[in-house]
């Protein structure tokens, strides 16, 4: 399972990181939102890769502990979602653009449904 999650989240990374690409090239999207969308893409990245091992750990002691274990998880991603978005607010007060802050709140959502699906597929397992 651990070949399969790992494949899938990086996979997921790579078509989100070209599709923002595309977006950059072919949209005109300006580098600052661009760079906003790949920081947020990476960040959620890494707290899945990261997550998983905290979940799989609580696995390991009981079914209760497995599924605080993917409730912590979810909800550590959200508040890094949301302090992210926070900052991004705060730095760019004077022009924020409200569809990257939602297209932030949308790669969180994207990587929360792939990781809740895979992990409940290991629980049942």
């Amino acid at each position: 399972m651990r070949k399969k999650y790992l494949i899938s989240i990086l996979s997921v990374f790579v078509v989100l990181s070209i599709v923002f690409c595309a977006m950059r090239f072919y949209m005109n999207i300006p580098y600052d939102r661009f760079a906003t969308l790949e920081t947020g893409n990476t960040i959620m990245a890494l707290l899945a890769l990261t997550t998983y091992t905290m979940v799989m750990k609580q696995k390991e002691k009981s079914a209760q502990a497995f599924v605080r274990g993917v409730s912590g998880a979810s909800f550590l991603k959200l508040m890094v979602c949301m302090i992210s978005i926070l900052v991004y607010i705060l730095v760019n007060r004077a022009e924020v653009h409200k569809p990257t802050v939602f297209m932030l709140f949308g790669i969180y959502a994207v990587y929360t449904i792939i990781e809740t699906w895979l992990l409940s597929k290991s629980a049942r397992e």
